[in-house]
């Protein structure tokens, strides 16, 4: 029996996210253990992580669980090689806290976001930016893909960033990064 077969549950995970080399991903995808459970943890649509109604407060701790954090047809798992435990996510997994413009080596632009688990990423073809109407509030909700289906909710801060540089085509508002367009909105009518 080896150390991961013998501690279950939220142990289990901790032991085995820590067995990632250095600050890499580890190989979940590829991961299809036979075990499989649920576990008390909800990602709060504010990113917070809540373990059994209380806050994981120690940032090193959420940023090892969202290494092994896997977003499959029926849910979201937190997943080891002996076993996949399964969380609830309320909105988006991740928050994009913080972003930084600049330009890639053929001159375009280019945008790269850091989330509240420390991933940074650039938007382009392989990391899209998407804008949903949230039908409650009739406001935008725009969203970055981090990795394998996962994604991060662009919080507000950083979405007011990527208004006022936006630029209008055919009658919509976007940004480009990476060689890839993005819609953000329309363009708003002036008020006369």
């Amino acid at each position: 029996m080896t150390e991961l077969d013998s501690k279950p549950g939220l142990d289990g995970v901790i032991a085995a996210a820590k067995q990632a080399p250095g600050r890499g991903l580890p190989p979940v995808h590829l991961w299809n253990p036979a075990h499989s459970g649920e576990i008390d943890i909800v990602i709060k649509a504010d990113g917070r992580w809540v373990h059994e109604g209380a806050t994981i407060n120690r940032a090193p701790l959420v940023r090892l669980f969202s290494t092994v954090l896997r977003k499959d047809p029926d849910g979201y798992w937190l997943v080891t090689p002996v076993e996949k435990m399964r969380i609830t996510v309320e909105d988006a997994p991740f928050i994009a806290t913080a972003l930084d413009a600049n330009v890639d080596a053929a001159g375009r632009p280019l945008l790269r976001f850091t989330t509240n688990v420390g991933d940074e990423v650039e938007a382009g073809p392989e990391h899209l930016i998407r804008v949903e109407i949230d039908p409650a509030t009739d406001e935008p909700r725009p969203y970055l893909h981090v990795r394998r289906g996962l994604e991060a909710l662009i919080s507000r801060p950083v979405f007011y960033e990527l208004v006022e540089m936006a630029a209008e085509r055919d009658g919509t508002l976007g940004v480009e990064s990476g060689g890839t367009w993005f819609p953000i909105g329309p363009v708003e009518a002036p008020v006369s």
